[in-house]
């Protein structure tokens, strides 16, 4: 017969692992919603493009907030969350370019900037760990967050400069991510800073 201790740790237990699919399961929504995003830009769907990508963002904000509030950050949510968000980055300029190719050929410096701030951290972590890097720096996070709102403003026929200046903050927080990756002598996870990494033991 169980005791009403152990039940309870059971019971938080299960709760906690339910949260846990839960995060991991709206970090894998991102992965379906890169076709789809594909789909409704190939055919010229530039509303629903646009209403898709704020929910994709907006997901990618929900499952770090379940995952931070209740303590359930992992080796697998933290590797899931980079790689969706590498999947939705990637997408963006190709659908862009098929909606709206006069906005992506005027701000194509930018725009340009924008993809080598996400190609080139990943790529420098993968030749130097072998796996995709999942820092989640607060510099990224800010990064992160003025892109997926100043990107749908910008495409939705709203002013450049705020796209613009996200462009430099992504910038910013990749130059970040590639000096944390270059003083680590092995990849970890959830760095918030490059501070941080300098002081992380034996590094």
């Amino acid at each position: 017969m169980s005791s009403p201790v152990s039940d309870q740790c059971a019971r938080r237990g299960s709760r906690r692992k339910a949260l846990s699919q839960l995060a991991n399961s709206i970090t894998g929504l991102r992965f379906v919603c890169a076709p789809a995003l594909l789909w409704l830009a190939w055919n010229g769907y530039a509303v629903g493009f646009l209403a898709l990508l704020g929910a994709a963002f907006v997901s990618d904000a929900a499952d770090g907030f379940i995952a931070r509030k209740f303590r359930l950050e992992s080796e697998l949510g933290a590797k899931l969350d980079s790689t969706a968000d590498w999947v939705i980055y990637s997408v963006i300029p190709i659908a862009a370019w098929w909606l709206w190719p006069e906005l992506v050929r005027r701000e194509l410096f930018f725009v340009a900037l924008v993809i080598v701030s996400y190609t080139v951290p990943v790529a420098w972590g993968r030749i130097k760990f072998g796996v995709f890097t999942s820092y989640h720096t607060r510099s990224v996070k800010l990064a992160a967050g003025l892109m997926g709102f100043t990107v749908i403003v910008f495409f939705a026929g709203g002013p450049v400069w705020p796209f613009r200046v996200a462009a430099v903050m992504c910038v910013v927080a990749a130059l970040e991510e590639i000096a944390i990756t270059a003083v680590l002598s092995k990849q970890k996870r959830d760095i918030p800073s490059l501070w941080h990494a300098l002081k992380e033991p034996h590094r």
